[in-house]
């Protein structure tokens, strides 16, 4: 169906969204990583508020001085931890971003623009690619639904504030209804504050949540599952 894959402009905008092309892998794959490297500082901040960390933190180095009365060692062990937990907010998004890599953003083509119940889509503006979103069809779906998956929705800092995030996932709900899905499916984490804003903002709706590792349980970063029920599968259901 040409209407599935079309390229999808949005007149007196700054902007305009389309389909991916294989020129844009370059720009893709650098605002993906940029994007990822935005919640570093932020997963630091938020672990040096977790009880536990706090308490390693003071503990760690107050014992060191009670037991060798070095006021330079204590600083010394304090700047080391300070280091290392920053290392440790780093873990988790590398590790990501590895696994995307090695995976769907090896080839991006092939992964998401080979069929018509897959596509990726680049926001554009002035030339340069500033936005993107994604959605591949759920594996293995709820009994009775037909879920697609929003991936990879990231929009460059400079750009924000212009509606283009909403934009790109208003392009992907109108791809999931031609293409017949009656659900989507998002899954994102507690870092994603402005993101989890704009789905609950436009509907989506916290189905689970869970961890997707031992070191994100560790981190206290749950991962959170998001639905959207398009209106012909609520129609359907009346």
């Amino acid at each position: 169906n040409p209407r599935d894959c079309r390229h999808r402009s949005l007149p007196m905008a700054p902007y305009h969204i389309r389909k991916y092309q294989e020129s844009d892998n370059e720009s893709v794959l650098a605002l993906f990583s940029s994007g990822l490297a935005e919640h570093i500082p932020a997963t630091f901040r938020h672990m040096l508020m977790l009880p536990r960390i706090l308490l390693f933190l003071l503990g760690v180095p107050l014992t060191l001085l009670l037991v060798t009365g070095s006021w330079l060692l204590t600083i010394m062990s304090t700047f080391t931890l300070l280091v290392f937990l920053r290392l440790l907010a780093n873990f988790p998004w590398k590790i990501h971003e590895a696994l995307c890599l090695r995976t769907d953003l090896a080839d991006i083509t092939k992964s998401y623009m080979s069929t018509c119940g897959s596509c990726y889509w680049v926001a554009e503006s002035e030339g340069k690619v500033v936005g993107t979103v994604s959605a591949l069809p759920v594996a293995d779906p709820p009994l009775g639904k037909k879920q697609l998956q929003l991936l990879h929705l990231s929009v460059a800092v400079e750009h924000r504030g212009k509606g283009i995030a909403k934009a790109l996932v208003r392009t992907l709900l109108q791809f999931a209804r031609d293409q017949g899905y009656n659900e989507i499916f998002i899954e994102t984490t507690k870092m994603h504050y402005s993101a989890l804003a704009l789905y609950q903002g436009m509907g989506f709706q916290k189905t689970g949540q869970s961890f997707y590792s031992m070191i994100w349980k560790i981190l206290a970063i749950p991962k959170i599952d998001l639905t959207y029920p398009l209106p012909s599968a609520q129609k359907e259901g009346l």
